[in-house]
């Protein structure tokens, strides 16, 4: 099923706001997310920008041409789907500009809850926008690029960051402007005898990682998994180690892990949008058991509310918590 700002990103069409692209027309589509449904009689050809592992899985598969960054230009029209991240939405208006022709529609949607009108007054002071729609529980709004300007305002405006003065970040990554807290527990608590082969899970842009990399003296293989591909991106950066680390952009709940760890540290998501979904961490520690070679070592950060004790005591040999704040707790879990 769709969600609200999908239906509203497309509600000007079928309202006839909006007319609806010549059928060679080439539409970029940013931030696409799977369940949309076209309006009829929009035909046009769609090229779709999802970096969301899990999203970009659903889009192929219901047939959709979709690449984990925007390639090309000159698009007739673009669609940007508007999220929770400020900067990350600004961006992707900034790269809706420069890849559409002059002339080119771009129409913008998102949730109420997720401040789409305050972003439509930033975007009204840099150009000017034809209308705007509210629908769903959200608004859609739209304009044609006049010129190169307001991309540039917008990128200057929220350029990557380097956290600690070393980790390069962007706006819409997991904790972009600091290490998260979690995290933080963790890579204090990490065992000082992690060898052979290791692997991070959910490794985001590689924090936990580079701790790894410069505490383990006898790593044989370094393997970052992460199902947000800018933040892998950013991770390549980031990580150094000796054998050289390897990088996958993998769906840690839909697709096989190859490979089997002597180690795996891991700091898993447990939220899906703004809900809590602790069944996301639960088949995340499932996932690592699988991973894991007989005996192999398992050590990872959770909320302290969040019952993980019960999935680590049937999928463990042997589990124990190491470590505990006001917010976090750190178990180390053995196959």
């Amino acid at each position: 099923m769709a969600s609200e700002p999908l239906k509203t990103l497309f509600f000007p069409f079928e309202a006839e706001a909006l007319p609806l692209p010549r059928k060679d027309a080439h539409v970029l589509f940013l931030g696409a997310e799977p369940g949309f449904r076209l309006p009829a009689g929009f035909d046009a050809a769609l090229h779709l920008v999802q970096g969301f592992r899990p999203h970009f899985r659903a889009l192929q598969a219901a047939g959709y041409t979709v690449a984990p960054r925007a390639e090309g230009s000159g698009f007739d029209a673009a669609l940007v789907l508007a999220g929770r991240h400020r900067g990350q939405n600004e961006l992707r208006i900034a790269e809706a500009i420069e890849r559409v022709v002059p002339g080119g529609l771009i129409v913008v949607a998102g949730g109420k809850d997720d401040g789409i009108d305050s972003l439509r007054k930033r975007i009204d002071a840099l150009v000017s926008l034809e209308a705007h729609l509210p629908k769903h529980h959200g608004v859609a709004f739209w304009f044609r690029r006049a010129g190169m300007d307001a991309a540039r305002t917008l990128r200057a405006a929220n350029p990557d960051l380097v956290v600690q003065g070393r980790f390069r970040t962007a706006p819409g990554m997991f904790s972009f402007d600091r290490i998260d807290a979690g995290s933080k527990l963790l890579a204090a608590h990490l065992p000082d005898n992690l060898g052979g082969n290791v692997a991070d899970f959910c490794a985001g842009w590689g924090y936990l990682a580079a701790e790894v990399a410069e505490r383990s003296k006898g790593l044989s293989a370094l393997d970052l998994y992460e199902a947000d591909f800018e933040a892998l991106e950013a991770a390549r950066i980031n990580v150094h180690a000796d054998p050289g680390p390897r990088f996958f952009w993998t769906d840690l709940l839909a697709e096989a892990v190859e490979r089997r760890y002597d180690a795996i540290i891991m700091n898993p998501p447990f939220h899906s949008g703004r809900a809590a979904e602790p069944g996301i961490g639960a088949d995340m520690i499932r996932a690592a058991s699988k991973s894991l070679k007989p005996a192999g070592r398992l050590v990872m950060v959770a909320n302290r509310q969040l019952p993980y004790e019960q999935v680590l005591a049937a999928t463990f040999s042997s589990h124990v918590e190491v470590a505990r704040d006001g917010m976090f707790k750190v178990f180390s879990a053995r196959r």
